[in-house]
């Protein structure tokens, strides 16, 4: 017999775009095709992407992850994160003769690009960015120390010490909040007038869509959940910009496990989204649970449409 008369009714809104990016896709192809090429095992320096059930779904078809490069031995392939890398790692595979794939997003790469070409016209960087995430030391890591500076909010612009403030550039990270980034933009602007910053903006298309698509749904919603691991950037910035779009309970949920009934208690409709690095199962995953508790209407709150595709290095397309 069918309780759905019975269980609490409930506005299911579903942002979209949501999951998984075209770099995060590029990334775990990168790995599964080395996996095919090359056979198990495969070494992998930190984790593909930030996601605890991708990585472990990877594990278990032959990759292993690791942290450094002096994990891996020279006779085994070794694949370098979606991040990025500081440019010693892979100077360092080439010196050990390995065969090395570069899984970098190209929107971070393009970061590197901008950073490299900016310090050979003679300018000091200075990044926007996490202190300590796996991209914000791969894209510092392109220049020598001293040449790109670290700042993560408002109050470090003021005290940044840099060689010449005529001679400056600026990056930033491709997974940050894009108004807390232009709060930053601003200050190191009004502080040094002469700062270059990017043709076009650092912060990555999927970052900006699915950021757009929870100010769109967080309104309305008695609460947000957000898809995606604690050590996801984007994902984490999700559930910022949630909060400060007006919803009072917005969340970070691994899985459907994850998620904190109680808290949820006495809710008339619920936002759900994904970070970019969150496969589409683990959000089906979360709504299953829903429908289980609630008489769930689902509408899907849709604020762009993604069609870009990144192609995996020739080194995979080629035969082995």
């Amino acid at each position: 017999m069918s309780t759905a008369n019975t269980q609490p009714p409930l506005t299911l809104y579903l942002a979209a775009p949501r999951g998984f990016c075209a770099g995060v896709d590029r990334a775990i192809k990168i790995v599964e095709m080395a996996i095919e090429k090359w056979g198990a095992p495969v070494f992998v320096r930190h984790e593909i992407v930030h996601n605890k059930y991708v990585v472990d779904e990877l594990r278990e078809k032959g990759a292993i992850f690791v942290e450094e490069l002096s994990d891996c031995p020279d006779d085994r392939p070794v694949i370098f994160s979606a991040h990025g890398v500081p440019k010693a790692i892979p100077a360092a595979a080439e010196a050990r003769e390995m065969i090395y794939v570069d899984a970098t997003c190209p929107l971070v790469s393009k970061v590197h690009i901008e950073a490299q070409r900016h310090a050979e016209s003679g300018l000091q960087m200075i990044m926007i960015g996490h202190k300590g995430h796996p991209e914000t030391i791969g894209t510092m890591g392109q220049l020598p120390d001293g040449e790109v500076l670290l700042v993560e909010t408002v109050d470090d612009v003021a005290n940044v010490d840099v060689r010449d403030p005529a001679h400056l550039a600026f990056v930033t990270q491709t997974t940050l909040s894009v108004d807390d980034t232009k709060d930053i933009v601003a200050a190191l602007q009004a502080r040094f007038p002469a700062i270059i910053g990017p043709h076009k903006e650092d912060i990555c298309y999927a970052t900006t869509n699915r950021q757009e698509a929870v100010k769109a749904v967080a309104p309305k919603s008695d609460a947000l959940l957000v898809v995606g691991a604690p050590n996801s950037s984007n994902s984490r910035r999700l559930v910022e910009v949630g909060a400060k779009a007006g919803c009072n309970y917005a969340q970070l949920v691994q899985r459907a496990t994850d998620v904190d009934w109680r808290a949820l208690k006495g809710i008339r409709s619920i936002a759900i989204t994904a970070g970019a690095s969150a496969p589409e199962l683990l959000v089906n995953e979360v709504i299953d649970a829903f429908h289980a508790r609630y008489d769930v209407t689902v509408e899907i709150v849709e604020t762009a449409v993604e069609r870009v595709e990144f192609k995996v290095p020739r080194v995979l397309r080629m035969p082995a």
